[in-house]
């Protein structure tokens, strides 16, 4: 079973050192030391309160769609040419890059700043562990 720092608990949740360790203090989260006394969160129980955070993205009224993964965002950055265009966002604590047309960036009037919704549909998901 995996025990992660308060530290890498808190950048996977997004949150502060801090308030990790309330959720320990509090009993939210269960809490250890490791090898070296530093506090230590169970990795288990962590998936589960990132889950209890995770919030859909309020995107309003849409006629359907199959996408489950809903991220709003903000525009950062746009790069283009007469045909295509990277679009990039930040959701959050999540970067999202899009590589559609100009005419489609046109047509949703998309510029830095814009608030917009990225969706992610794919059959396919790299998942990596860090070194």
């Amino acid at each position: 079973m995996p025990h992660l720092r308060i530290t890498e608990a808190a950048a996977l949740l997004g949150v502060s050192d801090d308030t990790v360790r309330r959720m320990v203090d509090s009993g939210r989260l269960s809490g250890g030391t490791d090898e070296a006394g530093r506090r230590t969160v169970d990795g288990a129980e962590l998936a589960a309160v990132a889950q209890q955070l995770a919030h859909p993205a309020e995107v309003g009224i849409t006629g359907g769609a199959s996408a489950r993964n809903r991220m709003r965002g903000i525009v950062t950055a746009i790069t283009r040419d007469t045909v295509m265009a990277k679009v990039e966002m930040q959701c959050g604590p999540f970067r999202i890059v899009s590589l559609l047309s100009s005419e489609s960036v046109d047509d949703l009037g998309l510029t830095v700043g814009s608030v917009a919704v990225a969706s992610v549909k794919s059959t396919h998901v790299v998942v990596e562990v860090p070194a």
